[in-house]
Formats: C-alpha cells, sequence, structure tokens
C-alpha cells in the first residue's frame, strides 16, 4: 500500500492545484486523495482492545478505485449493490467504491449469527424492494454465504464480491464516469419505526448540500477531530459521521455500535484518550452513560477537549442533559457542549440545529394548551409546564413550514402541526415508490398552490424561530379531542416502578371491545426476571416483586400525570420490545404483536 501511495499522481487524470469546484463529493474525495494523500482520515478500534486500524486519504480513495473498477467490470453502474458489512473500515472503501464507479449502494445492517431471526426478515425486506443486482461484502460474511441464502433466497441468486480482497492493483483500471449532482448516490432505508423500510434516494446533490449544512452548523475546520460509534448504516453515522470528517477533511476514531452497547463508557474514554472535540449520538446513548458511570471511571476521564456533542434521531429531554451534565461535570464536561439537531433520512439528514458554543434552548409550555396543539410558553414552577428542548433554527438554505397535516394550510408561530421541508438536501423521493413518493415529496402548501415540500410526518412549532419537535403524527395518541405523545407517557411509565426498564417502553391505542383503549407494554429488568431461592409462603419460587402491584402503579402514575385510563398493561420479557435498527420504538409493531397475542409476557 505504500509503495502504490508513493507512486499515486500517476493514476490521477486530472491534477488539482486547488480544491476545484465540486458538484459531487466523489470529486472532493478525489482532490483530497491527491492533495493530502497520508493525512490520517479514519480510524477504527478494534473490539476488546485499544488498538486502531487507520487509512489515509490517499490510501481510501486508493481502495475506493478499486473496488469501483471492479464493480464497473460487472456492469454495475446505476445498479443497486446491497452492502453488508460489520462495523469497520471496509465498509468506508465499499460505499466509496460503490460512489466512485456509479453503482448505488444499499448500506444495510449485516445479519448477527446470533439474531438472525432478528436480523434476516429486514434485509429480506429491503432485498425485495430494492431487487439488488449483487451483494458487497467482506471475505468473513462470504464464507456464510451458503448458510444465509437459505435463510434469505433472496440473495442466493446475486453474485457475491468481498471487498476486503479486491487487489488496490486494480485501481489503475477505474474509468472516471460522468456524475451530475442529480445522480443517484445510494439508498438510505428508513428505520421502520411506523411503516416498513423504503429505500430513500439520496443524490450526490443531495449529499453535497447536506454536508455544507453539517459544515455551516457545526463551525468545522480541519483540526477538527471526532470519535463516533453510529451505525454506519444509519444516515446520522454515515451522513453525520462518516461522510462529513472526509467533507471536511478531518480525522475521526470510529468504534463498533455493539461496543458502545456493550460497554457505554467506552465512547467517552475514546473521546478523552484522543482529545476529540465533535461526538454524538441519540438521547438515550447520553442517558445510558449517565446511567452507568462509576466513579472511577469518571475520575479517569478527561472531557474538557469536547466541544460539540450533538443529540438528535429522538426526541432530546431536558432531564438527560441536566443528568449528564452534573455526573460529567467534574472531569470537565461543559453544558455548553450540548448541541441538540433535527433531521431525518428523506432530508438526507441535518434540518435544523444551533449555534456551536451557545448553550441549548430550554423552555417550559403549559401541557393542556400543548394538547390542544398550542405552544404557550409558561414559568418554570407552573402546575401544567411541560419542558421541552429547542432543536435549532432552520438553515436558511432552507425553508421549514409548520403545517395543519388535514388542510395544508401553514399555521402561526406557536401553533402545532407537521414540519414541512423545502430545499436542496430534500431527497429524491422512495425507490420504486412513484405515489409514496409524490406524497411524501411533492407537497404543495394550500396557500401557495405549488411548490416541492418534503412531508416528515413529525409534528413540532416554531418559537423565536427556534424548531420544538413534538412527536410523530402516526404515534399521536388522540383521545376526548385531546392530544397524548406516546414518548411522555412511556417515560412516565418507566419512571413509576424500578422493575420497568428505561427506553424499553411501548404505549398505543387498540381497539378492544369496540373502543379505542390505551395500552402499556413495558419491559422487566433482566434481574428482576430470575426467580430468587426461597418460599413466598404459598410454596412457590418468588420473583421478588410483586407483578400485580406493578401493574397497578402504572396505572395510577398514568392517570395522575395525564389524565388518561390505562385499559391493559402487559409485562414482557427483557430485550422483546420491537425496535428499529437505530433502536427507536416499532410502536406499530408491538401493537400488532399486542393484538395477535405474540407479546412474549413474563
Amino acid at each position: 500500500m505504500t509503495e502504490l501511495l508513493k507512486s499515486l499522481p500517476q493514476h490521477i487524470e486530472v491534477v488539482y492545484e486547488e480544491q476545484p469546484r465540486v458538484e459531487t463529493l466523489v470529486e472532493l474525495f478525489r482532490w483530497r486523495g491527491y492533495q493530502h494523500p497520508k493525512r490520517l482520515a479514519l480510524s477504527f478500534l478494534l473490539e476488546g482492545s485499544e488498538t486502531e486500524v487507520t487509512h489515509s486519504y490517499g490510501e481510501l480513495d486508493l481502495r475506493a478505485r478499486a473496488i469501483a473498477a471492479r464493480l464497473q467490470a460487472h456492469g454495475m453502474q446505476d445498479k443497486p449493490v446491497l452492502m453488508l458489512f460489520p462495523a469497520g473500515l471496509d465498509f468506508v472503501a465499499g460505499f466509496l467504491g460503490c460512489l466512485y464507479g456509479g453503482a448505488v449502494a444499499i448500506p444495510a445492517y449485516p445479519p448477527h449469527p446470533a439474531r438472525l431471526a432478528r436480523d434476516l426478515p429486514r434485509i429480506r425486506a429491503i432485498a425485495r424492494d430494492a431487487l439488488p443486482v449483487a451483494v458487497l461484502t467482506v471475505s468473513s460474511l462470504l464464507e456464510k454465504r451458503e448458510e444465509l441464502c437459505r435463510q434469505a433466497p433472496e440473495l442466493g441468486t446475486l453474485p457475491w464480491l468481498a471487498a476486503d480482497k479486491i487487489s488496490v492493483n486494480g485501481a489503475e483500471d477505474w474509468l472516471e464516469r460522468e456524475i451530475d449532482p442529480d445522480s443517484l448516490a445510494f439508498l438510505q432505508y428508513t428505520s421502520g419505526s411506523t411503516a416498513s423500510p423504503r429505500g430513500v434516494m439520496v443524490t450526490h446533490g443531495n449529499l453535497l448540500h447536506n454536508s455544507s449544512l453539517i459544515h455551516d452548523y457545526f463551525e468545522t475546520g480541519e483540526d477538527c477531530r471526532g470519535v463516533f460509534w453510529l451505525p454506519a448504516y444509519h444516515d446520522m453515522g454515515l451522513v453525520g459521521g462518516i461522510l462529513q470528517v472526509l467533507f471536511c477533511g478531518t480525522s475521526a476514531l470510529l468504534m463498533s455500535p455493539l461496543a458502545f452497547l456493550q460497554r457505554p463508557m467506552r465512547w467517552l474514554q475514546a473521546i478523552s484518550r484522543t482529545g476529540a472535540n465533535i461526538s454524538g449520538g441519540p438521547n438515550f446513548a447520553y442517558d445510558l452513560c449517565a446511567r452507568k458511570a462509576t466513579p472511577e471511571q469518571i475520575a479517569s476521564l478527561d472531557l474538557s477537549c469536547w466541544e460539540l456533542a450533538f443529540n438528535g434521531a429522538e426526541p432530546v429531554r431536558a432531564d438527560t442533559l441536566e443528568r449528564f451534565a452534573k455526573v460529567f461535570e467534574p472531569c470537565g464536561f461543559r453544558w455548553e457542549a450540548f448541541y441538540p439537531c433535527y433531521g431525518l433520512a428523506e432530508g438526507t439528514l441535518i434540518v435544523s440545529g444551533g449555534k456551536r458554543s451557545e448553550p441549548p434552548v430550554i423552555r417550559r409550555f403549559d401541557e393542556e394548551a400543548l394538547k390542544c396543539d398550542h405552544a404557550i410558553e409558561v414559568a418554570p414552577d407552573h402546575p401544567s409546564a411541560r419542558t421541552l428542548v429547542g432543536c435549532g433554527e432552520p438553515h436558511p438554505d432552507q425553508e421549514v413550514v409548520i403545517v395543519d397535516p388535514d388542510t395544508s394550510e401553514s399555521l402561526p408561530e406557536g401553533r402545532i402541526g407537521e414540519i414541512w421541508v423545502a430545499g436542496p438536501s430534500v431527497a429524491a423521493g422512495y425507490w420504486r415508490k412513484p405515489e409514496e413518493s409524490a406524497k411524501t415529496f411533492q407537497a404543495s402548501l394550500r396557500e401557495a398552490g405549488s411548490g416541492r415540500h418534503l412531508r416528515t410526518g413529525d409534528l413540532g412549532f416554531l418559537k423565536d424561530g427556534e424548531l420544538f419537535v413534538t412527536g410523530r403524527l402516526k404515534d399521536l395518541i388522540v383521545l376526548e379531542g385531546r392530544n397524548h405523545y406516546p414518548q411522555d407517557i412511556e417515560r412516565t411509565v418507566e419512571r413509576a416502578h424500578p422493575t420497568l426498564r428505561d427506553d424499553c417502553s411501548a404505549v398505543f391505542l387498540a381497539e378492544i371491545e369496540g373502543r379505542e383503549r390505551l395500552v402499556v407494554v413495558a419491559e422487566v429488568e433482566p434481574r428482576f426476571t430470575k426467580p430468587r431461592i426461597g418460599d413466598n409462603g404459598n410454596g412457590q419460587v418468588s420473583k421478588g416483586w410483586d407483578e400485580a402491584e406493578v401493574v397497578r402503579i402504572i396505572r395510577r402514575v398514568v392517570s395522575e400525570m395525564h389524565d388518561l385510563q390505562v385499559h391493559s398493561v402487559v409485562l414482557i420479557k427483557p430485550g422483546r420490545i420491537p425496535k428499529t435498527s437505530s433502536g427507536k420504538i416499532q410502536r406499530h409493531a408491538c401493537r400488532a404483536a399486542f393484538l395477535e397475542g405474540k407479546l412474549e409476557r413474563i
């Protein structure tokens, strides 16, 4: 590899003296590979150690061209290619190889041997929808091809290529092809939190524009260094992590999502050890670290380097921010580092964000007024005050409008409605779904009569230019003319009793006996599912807790806090609540399992 890097310029047809005016990320990455071939781009932390494997910008460019040449030799230009990669730098090279070669990459969560029953249905659904012409993977997964294809026959007829076995000598065979901003770059399959996964068609122009938005929001320079554990098949991990690093010409340390979930403090230890100043993740990640950290671990950290801690992909909770800041303030973490933001796959990624080095915007609103779609600010000690965290302001390059979802009329400031977005970052639509694409990506405001707005499916409001996101339109619970957000009720349930797990409950409506009834499904902490040695007085082994009492407490607190009557409470085993690959609760899937009697009850 080193010898090839020394001769890198002879492989480049166009020699760039200065950064060119680029129309695609491929042009930008090619320039970085030539201009700074030895500059560190990405490192990957091997699990169970502090050993890192690294790629420079020149090495990434070289591997990308070699993979692209192989894809071109197989005639895969403009065709969908399913990517099944474990976390690591092979994924990055493979993804860039698809971009360079003109193939349409489809990043997907690789099946884990211990979770085939859970992982394969999503992969099969993506394969049936995308109709890929090949599978790009690594040799370790290629060895399991026969077993996987038995359970996922959709993959059995496709050619499989191992990216890690493609020689970089093949880079000379790469043919630079015409790619314009409207060319399709990849399919970002949605998490499927409210529907089956859909392939969002992200163009080269979408990627370049959204990367520039993130650059403006984060104010990143070439001296920035990041740490990211976010899944590479998810928009925040891919666009906000990996591609943003390469866009800015900076460097970052990547780690496996599984490594983070197994030991959350690995994330903060990596930030401390590398002196990273940018990192982030969904709200649950901050909550998990704050709950799991030991005094010894906190004492070993130095988080004074962390200047921007972005928080997105799910509702940002003020209590989580406050808890995290309090726990990690002794090791240098600053409240001003928090950076709440909002985005979605259909918008490539970011839609709104705050100003770097300014504290998050936290305000209190009348909860009763929120239930009637009005955001009325109140004092912190108001009896019905509900705290909301702002997700920053929309970028001037894009339009964000709050719209009545029933009439398509724009709403004034302080009114809650559906968030609509228009601008160059809005993706081209859903793959092979023209009717659904038209409905979601080509919405028109009633007063305008035309236009191309993205209906996000999220509810929120604008206040003094700040965007506040209140929930998902499809998950909204409407009872007796009032709106209730399931995530608020779920939070109440999870705090009701120590046996209940955080971020592992679902609240929804189900038709029971001819009426819409409120149902609560909640996971029990693993330590409470094992019978205790002893006798409860009736000759039976005791669990150490009273299930009926927990149900009564849940009913009571939901009634007291939300003025709602819970019809059914189902306590289930740990790890059984339906979630997306990115960790979002699948309330619709949970509702279906409840109605079909398929929930694994305690």
